[in-house]
C-alpha cells in the first residue's frame, strides 16, 4: 500500500488529479449501477410473485381427485398453463397437475410450511425443477384433506413456479448496458479530468516557466498575467510571485544603486588621503621636509577625511542592517530621555548656539540607539545650517516632535530629494556629511511606524517634523516597561 502511495505521489499533479477524477466517478457509476440493478430486479421479482399469486388464487375448491389418483405424471385440469404446478403433502409426496412439464423440487422447509397448515401465509422462493430450470416458486399451504372414509388426511400445500429465463436475461442485458455505460462514463470522467486539470494548471505551467527562467537568467522583469477580478489561489500565488519578483528586483537596483553612490563617495575622501599620504611619504623618501605649518595641515586634513570615512562606512552599515536585526532590540523607549541625550551632544557641536527644549513625555516602541542616533541626525542639519549665534527651537508634545533652525532654509524644488541616499544640495556639498543622515533618520522612523517631514518654516529656516505613536505613560507591568529608560 505504501508503495502504491508512493507512486501515486511520484506522479504528476495532471495525471493525479485525472486519476482522482476517473475514480471518484467509477464509484459514483458504480454505487448507480449496483443500486439500479437491485432496484429492476426487486420490481421485476415483484410483478412475478404477483403473477403467482393470482395463478395460485384459480386453484378448484376440490382436490380429493388429485390426491386420489396422486401421480408423478400430469394430471388436472390444466389451470396452470406456462407454470410448473404440483400438489405437496406434508410428507413430500408430489402429484404433478396437468400441463407440468417437470417437478420442482421440494425442500424441507416447504415440507415444514404445509404441515403447519397455515393457509392465510404465502411463501416466496427460488428453486430449480427436475430438469435443473431456474424457477421463482409459491408455496401456498391449503390444509387437510378427506379420506374416503371421513377421516381428516394429511396437510397439502399448492407449489407454483415460473421460469426465471426471461427474468434472468433482462437482468443479465441490464447488467451488461450498465457495466458498458459505466465503463464510458469512467473512461469519459478521466478524459474530461485530464482536460480540466490541464486547463486548470495552466496558471500553474506559466508561474513554473516563470521561475525557471528568472532561476536560470536571473532576469526579475517577468511578470506573469492575472486577471484582476479573480480572487481564486492561483491568481493570489501569481500576484505574490509578481510582487516579489518586483520587491527583488526594486532590492537589486536600490543595492546596486548603493554601491554605486557608495563608491562615488568614498572616492573622494580615498583620493585626498592618498595624496596627503604621498606627500608625506615622499617628503621621507627624498629626505626633503615638509614645513611644520604644511606638514601639520596635512596631518589635519588626514585627520578629517579618516573622520569622514568612518562616518561614512557607520552609516552604510546602519543602512545595511535587516529589519530582523532591528526588530529584536525594539522596545518600549522614553522619547523624552532621547531627545534630551542627543539635545546634550547638540550643545556640544554647536557651542555657539543657542538650543531651546520644550519636552513632556512621550513613550514608544523603538530600538532605542537607532531612535537617538535619528534624533542626533536631526539636529546635527540645524546645527550645521544655524547662523552663528542663531537658536534651535526643539519641541516635544504628544508624540510629535518639530526642531526648527533659523537657517537659509531649503530650497522648495530640493525637498522631495532630502531623504534620498547619499543626496546633498548643492550649497552644502563643501560641508562635512555622508548624504546619508536623513534617509537614515527616515528608515528609522518609518520603521517604528511614524512618519518625518521637512519643511521652509515660517521667516525662514527649517522645520523637522516626527511623528510617532505611543502614550504619555508606559505600558503597566509590561516587560518592555523594564527597558524604559529612565532620566
Amino acid at each position: 500500500m505504501r508503495r502504491v502511495l508512493r507512486r501515486f505521489r511520484a506522479l504528476p499533479i495532471r495525471a493525479r488529479l485525472s486519476l482522482l477524477v476517473a475514480a471518484a466517478v467509477a464509484f459514483a457509476v458504480a454505487a448507480v449501477s449496483v443500486t439500479c440493478w437491485f432496484i429492476v430486479q426487486g420490481k421485476l421479482y415483484e410483478q412475478v410473485d404477483d403473477d403467482l399469486k393470482k395463478a395460485s388464487l384459480r386453484m378448484p375448491g376440490q382436490l380429493q381427485d388429485a390426491l386420489d389418483n396422486c401421480t408423478e405424471t400430469p394430471y388436472g385440469t390444466g389451470l396452470f398453463r406456462n407454470t410448473y404446478s404440483q400438489l405437496v403433502q406434508e410428507d413430500g409426496t408430489v402429484c404433478i397437475l396437468q400441463d407440468s412439464a417437470a417437478t420442482v423440487k421440494v425442500t424441507q422447509a416447504d415440507k415444514d410450511e404445509i404441515k403447519n397448515g397455515d393457509t392465510d401465509k404465502i411463501y416466496f422462493r427460488n428453486g430449480t425443477t427436475g430438469d435443473g430450470t431456474d424457477v421463482r416458486v409459491l408455496t401456498r399451504p391449503m390444509g387437510g384433506t378427506r379420506t374416503a372414509t371421513g377421516e381428516t388426511g394429511p396437510n397439502v400445500g399448492l407449489v407454483v413456479a415460473v421460469s426465471l429465463k426471461s427474468t434472468e436475461k433482462t437482468l443479465n442485458d441490464l447488467a451488461l448496458i450498465l457495466l458498458l455505460v459505466s465503463g464510458i462514463g469512467v473512461l469519459g470522467a478521466g478524459a474530461a479530468g485530464l482536460a480540466v486539470a490541464r486547463a486548470g494548471l495552466r496558471p500553474v505551467d506559466k508561474l513554473t516557466e516563470a521561475v525557471e527562467h528568472v532561476a536560470r537568467t536571473e532576469d526579475l522583469s517577468v511578470r506573469i498575467p492575472v486577471e484582476e477580478e479573480s480572487e481564486d489561489e492561483v491568481a493570489r500565488l501569481s500576484r505574490s510571485f509578481n510582487s516579489m519578483t518586483s520587491s527583488l528586483a526594486s532590492s537589486r537596483e536600490l543595492q546596486q544603486q548603493l554601491i554605486a553612490d557608495a563608491g562615488h563617495e568614498l572616492r573622494t575622501p580615498l583620493t585626498s588621503l592618498r595624496t596627503n599620504i604621498e606627500l608625506l611619504t615622499r617628503s621621507e623618501e627624498t629626505g626633503r621636509p615638509i614645513p611644520p605649518e604644511d606638514r601639520k595641515a596635512l596631518m589635519a586634513s588626514v585627520k578629517a577625511q579618516m573622520t569622514e570615512l568612518a562616518a561614512l562606512i557607520g552609516d552604510l552599515q546602519e543602512l545595511s542592517r535587516s529589519e530582523g536585526q532591528r526588530g529584536e532590540r525594539v522596545q518600549v523607549v522614553s522619547m523624552e530621555d532621547a531627545v534630551e541625550s542627543a539635545l546634550r551632544r547638540a550643545r556640544l557641536r554647536g557651542p555657539e548656539l543657542t538650543i531651546t527644549a520644550d519636552l513632556q513625555p512621550w513613550y514608544v516602541r523603538a530600538e532605542p540607539t537607532a531612535l537617538e542616533r535619528a534624533v542626533v541626525n536631526i539636529l546635527d542639519n540645524a546645527v550645521k545650517f544655524s547662523p552663528e549665534g542663531g537658536t534651535v527651537e526643539v519641541v516635544l508634545t504628544d508624540g510629535v516632535l518639530t526642531v526648527r533652525d533659523h537657517g537659509p532654509g531649503i530650497p522648495a524644488e530640493e525637498l522631495p530629494h532630502v531623504f534620498d541616499r547619499f543626496w546633498r544640495s548643492p550649497s552644502a556639498r563643501a560641508l562635512p556629511g555622508s548624504g546619508l543622515g536623513l534617509s537614515i533618520v527616515a528608515r528609522t522612523i518609518q520603521q517604528a511606524g511614524g512618519e518625518v517631514s521637512l519643511a521652509r518654516a515660517e521667516g525662514g529656516g527649517t522645520v523637522a517634523t516626527v511623528r510617532l505613536p505611543g502614550a504619555p505613560v508606559p505600558p503597566p507591568e509590561s516587560p518592555d516597561s523594564r527597558s524604559v529608560r529612565k532620566p
